[in-house]
């Protein structure tokens, strides 16, 4: 697997693993009006203005996931399901370090997240409630140094 930065023609197949990822991760944290809002469209209009912000994991010379980050924030990192564990998200958060990343959120009940984050060195630095799709949401606010 090797990462490069996305490109506006991987929107089809990035928006697809975002909508893909998004409900297997989020399935027993989020409602499902709230899950089925979060479609490949939805993804796609906000991918449209992140392009220089976005790196994406290849496996057999497709996308298998990305990572969008602002001002060392990461702000998604989502792997295709079928290509979890392979070590995609790993080389993505790796490279989005060497980019100056430092800080991220995720849900508090995220678990397979949150462990993931740990074993690379992240660090929960405070939990929080804000709101998110209308409801309030327990968060925790990761960092790294």
């Amino acid at each position: 697997m090797i990462v490069r930065p996305a490109r506006p023609e991987d929107t089809p197949a990035l928006s697809a693993i975002a909508e893909r990822s998004y409900r297997t991760a989020f399935a027993d944290i989020l409602e499902q009006d709230v899950l089925a809002g979060r479609d490949a469209a939805f993804f796609a209009e906000r991918f449209t203005a992140s392009w220089p912000r976005m790196l994406v994991a290849l496996a057999d010379g497709g996308p298998a996931g990305f990572l969008l980050m602002t001002d060392g924030h990461i702000d998604m990192l989502f792997m295709d399901p079928n290509a979890s564990g392979k070590g995609g998200g790993a080389l993505l958060l790796r490279e989005a370090e060497e980019r100056g990343a430092r800080r991220l959120e995720c849900f508090r009940d995220n678990h397979a997240a949150r462990r993931f984050y740990e074993r690379y060195g992240w660090r929960v630095s405070r939990e929080y409630e804000r709101e998110f799709a209308g409801r309030s949401r327990s968060f925790v606010l990761y960092e790294k140094s």
